[in-house]
């Protein structure tokens, strides 16, 4: 799906959303003061998620072996390591640079072309950036919290990084709209998608099975999430959210020092992620 294709759908959603969820809730959260919209959106997406993507991921995962879904899943990640590199590089996160570019590196030589993770059975932990996590770096401030249609939890800011992601990642020829080869590139997007989907069904299971508010708890475990990310200090792509981290103003993200970074945390940016 292109760009401008995905922008079309993401509107007419947005406005069947808005005229679901729309009413204003009695004690907005002050980091998410669209919350009625929000919901509307969140609920659009819940239903597609389970009509459609949930369905195809749980066939994907009965008929595909856990060996080669993993090879799958790791390729995908070796190949997105590049533009987390650029982003700790635009950070001024040098550690985190060298380390993330040497893990490409490492799984891209010794792991079959990015097949086997061997970095991470050696100790060399991955760490998921964006564009959105580097204007945070930036100072820019995160904004309202914001549901985007088929996308799934962002603010303001996240969302403008959704931009520059996606021209960042064609410009360093790690995603799949670099490919001339339609058929070839179309398949590799689907199966992104389908494999994304796939590696959160026990995150949402879990949600669906203790969360008495699935869309505050994946709201709060998200804006935390991102608050660790731009302060670098989030753990990893598959630890579930600290907690205890307070909700940080975006003044309090600007002062952060560049350090380490963090998945996902909150349910990664996924075609209708709740």
């Amino acid at each position: 799906m292109t760009m401008p294709t995905y922008a079309r759908l993401a509107s007419v959603a947005a406005v069947c959303a808005l005229t679901a969820g729309c009413a204003t809730q009695g004690t907005p959260n002050p980091q998410d003061p669209w919350e009625g919209f929000n919901r509307g959106v969140y609920k659009f997406n819940d239903t597609v998620d389970r009509a459609v993507f949930k369905p195809v991921a749980q066939a994907y995962t009965y008929v595909t072996p856990q060996p080669v879904r993993s090879c799958i899943h790791n390729m995908f990640s070796n190949v997105g390591d590049l533009w987390a590199a650029t982003n700790s590089f635009l950070q001024g996160r040098g550690h985190d640079f060298v380390n993330t570019l040497g893990r490409f590196l490492f799984n891209t030589t010794m792991g079959i072309g990015g097949c086997i993770d061997v970095a991470s059975a050696n100790g060399a932990r991955k760490i998921p950036n964006d564009f959105g996590t580097t204007l945070g770096v930036w100072g820019i401030g995160s904004g309202p919290y914001l549901v985007l249609p088929f996308w799934g939890p962002s603010t303001v800011r996240d969302s403008a990084g959704l931009v520059g992601d996606w021209y960042g990642r064609e410009y360093t020829y790690t995603s799949p709209s670099a490919i001339d080869d339609v058929p070839l590139r179309n398949s590799l997007w689907g199966l992104n998608i389908v494999d994304t989907r796939a590696n959160l069904l026990d995150t949402t299971n879990t949600v669906d099975r203790v969360a008495l508010d699935p869309y505050s708890f994946v709201r709060d475990a998200y804006l935390q999430r991102r608050a660790a990310m731009v302060r670098g200090t989030a753990s990893g792509e598959d630890n579930v959210p600290d907690y205890s981290l307070e909700d940080d103003e975006d003044d309090t993200e600007a002062k952060a020092p560049a350090s380490a970074t963090p998945a996902t945390g909150a349910p990664a940016a996924t075609p209708a992620a709740r």
